[in-house]
Formats: C-alpha cells, structure tokens, sequence
C-alpha cells in the first residue's frame, strides 16, 4: 500500500508541478522561478515519500529537509528582494526634469538669450500658440522669450506650454496650439492628421541624435544597428551575445507616439517591435503622458533617448551612452554627421490662420533663430 500510494502522490504531485512550471515559463522571471518550482516539486515528492515510510521521524532526514525549506524559502526573498531594490533606482523619467526652470522672462532663467535684440518681435495679443515635446521647450521658450512680450508665461498655462509629443499633436489637432515642437510625427500621427482633414506643415529647426544607453556597470561600449535592432525586435536577449555579461536584456521602451518611441520605430524600419516587457502609462488632463515606469537603474538594462535631453536637461545618474557603429553620439559628430542616427526636429503647424505663424517660423530658421537652436544645446540646421 505505501508504493501504491507513493506512486499516486508523484504522478499527482508531477501533474501539478508540470502545469506551474509552465506557467512560470511565461513570467518575466522564467530564468529563477521555473527552475524554483522544478526543485520544490521534486523536494515536495522527497518529503511525502520520506513520511510514508517514516523516515521523517528520524533527526538527520528532519535536518535535511529543514535545511531545503530553509533555501528555498531563502532563495525566494533574496530574489524578489533585489527585484524591489532594483525597481527603485530609476535613471532618467520625463518627470527628472522641472519645466519652470527654462519657462521665458523668468528671474535666472536657464532659457538662452541672444545678445541683441530680436530682429523678429511680436508686440500684439494674438500670440502663436506654442507647445512640444519635454526635450524642445527649452529651444521653443527662449525663441518665445527673444519674440514675445514679456510677461509671465506658465508652463502649463499660457502660450507656451508642454504637453510632450503625443499631447501636443492633440493640441494642435483640437485648435489649442499653434505651433508644436516634436521629432518627426509618427506613422499613427500623420494617419490621424489625415482623417481629421488636416495637411501637417513640417519646418526642420534644428538636428539632434538618438541615442542609447546602458549602465555604467556594463562593459558593452558600442553597438551596431543591426544589433540595437536585434535587441528591440527580441532576437537577441542575452548581453553576452553582443560582448557583455550572460545576462537577459531588459529593453525598455517609450509610450506610443512618443518622440523617441517614433524615433525608434524608425530606425527598425519593417522589423517588427517586440512586446515591452514593463509599461505603464497614464494620460492626465490636457492629454499630458505620463510614464508610471521607466528606464531603471540595471545593470542589465538598455533604453534610449535624445542626446540633449539625456546629457544635459535630466541627471543621468550611472549609466553611459553607446557607441553606434563605432562612433559616440556627440555634438561634434552630429555636425559631421559621423554618427549614424541623427534625426531633425520640426516646428509643426496645421493649416492656422494666424499671420504671425509663418514670418515668426521664418525667423526661427534665420541666423538668429538658429543660434538660438546651437546656445540650447542642439545642432542647426543652417
């Protein structure tokens, strides 16, 4: 009767264990929790049979058995406490960055200023309208402080504003700006300008680079396109494949219709996107986004960004830009034009009828508005 029912118990103790290592295996932590659920499946099926046949009321199989639980209880709360101290350390969030610090006319304003007066100025009421992506409100603010009356400009109030990229294009779409300031629309922005009657108006102002970076713990320097495309389509997921660590990538993503997310859409070109593996996304009043989970600080992980708003706008904390074909996304090697991502971004109208949109872009792409563009951090277009 004792083998009987020790056969029963294994085969109901393997079914079961069967069906929650599979389970497990569709987890984001399949590397730790299948071969956790495997090793206590097995453990389980030891200890009943030991109690069958009354080996468990012995001392050394009891010490035995308590040392398992004990590892195995163990294994548990070390993993999932580095988990959570890892979820805590985040790199760089949109939220990384106070606004009002580049709002125009402010006292000590980080906005740039030319030094002489605007050739361009607009003395009336009926002010162009100006909103854009996180990234372009300091280029955007200091072409309003160099035009604009001065007075007090709220930045989530006034006629210069930012509602990031995807809350600016419902801006303009629904008549509430004038003017946005984004990297190129996305496939679904232009598709929706389309169906709402609207023919986009793009205006380059200004070149900046896409770039990626990792922690400054990972000894990975440099990668190729064709690897950053491998890493975000999922066919490479593993750091050792590229030259680095046997660790699992952790690839994070933007929201859709983000600038860089659009940036990165592009560059895989009909090479489909992966699932992310964490996101979540909440969209506030005035259709601001607004990113719940972002880059976080492993050692393990990639994300991406624009040069200047991850160098100089947000603290970077430890983690490293990448080399893309050999070549470090730099000023300098954007105005070469050596390193091989390098995207313009673009005063966008659509089909408004303020007089002061087109004589004011005018100016942005002059001699003076481009210095502006060159003295906020970014690379002209002239």
């Amino acid at each position: 009767m004792r083998f009987i029912g020790s056969i029963f118990i294994i085969g109901a103790l393997g079914i079961i264990g069967f069906v929650v290592t599979i389970f497990a295996s569709l987890s984001r932590d399949a590397e730790f929790y299948v071969p956790f659920f495997i090793a206590l499946t097995i453990g389980v099926m030891v200890m009943i049979i030991l109690a069958i046949y009354g080996y468990l009321s012995r001392k050394v199989p009891r010490v035995i058995v308590g040392v398992i639980i004990g590892l195995l209880i163990g294994s548990v709360v070390t993993f999932e406490g580095y988990q959570a101290y890892e979820e805590s350390l985040e790199i760089v969030s949109t939220q990384d960055v106070d606004l009002s610090e580049y709002q125009p006319f402010k006292e000590n304003t980080k906005a740039v200023k030319l030094d002489e007066e605007s050739t361009f100025k607009i003395t009336k009421s009926n002010l162009p309208k100006l909103d854009g992506a996180t990234a372009l409100y300091p280029v955007y603010a200091a072409f309003a402080q160099a035009v604009y009356p001065e007075k007090e400009y709220n930045q989530d109030n006034s006629e210069v504003v930012s509602r990031q990229t995807s809350g600016a294009f419902h801006s303009l779409f629904y008549g509430h700006s004038d003017i946005i300031f984004t990297a190129h629309p996305s496939e679904n922005q232009m598709e929706r300008a389309k169906s709402m009657g609207f023919e986009l108006e793009l205006t380059p102002i200004g070149r900046e680079a896409f770039v990626f970076f990792v922690h400054s713990d990972n000894p990975v320097e440099e990668l190729t396109i064709e690897e950053i495309q491998g890493i975000y389509s999922g066919e490479i997921t593993n750091w050792k494949e590229v030259g680095g660590k046997n660790q699992k990538i952790r690839a994070y993503q933007r929201p859709e219709d983000s600038g860089s997310q659009s940036a990165l859409q592009n560059l895989m070109g009909d090479i489909p996107l992966m699932v992310p593996p964490s996101e979540d996304i909440v969209t506030g009043m005035g259709g601001i986004i607004r990113e719940t989970t972002n880059y976080r600080n492993k050692t393990n992980a990639i994300g991406f960004s624009f040069r200047h708003f991850s160098q100089d706008m947000v603290d970077l904390g430890k983690i490293k830009n990448i080399e893309v074909e050999g070549v470090l996304p730099t000023k300098e090697n954007i105005k070469n034009g050596s390193y091989p991502i390098i995207g313009e971004f673009y005063a966008i109208t659509a089909g408004n009828k303020n007089s002061n949109i087109e004589p004011f872009i005018d100016w942005m792409i002059s001699e003076q508005g481009q210095k502006i563009v060159e003295l906020s951090g970014y690379v002209p277009v002239n």
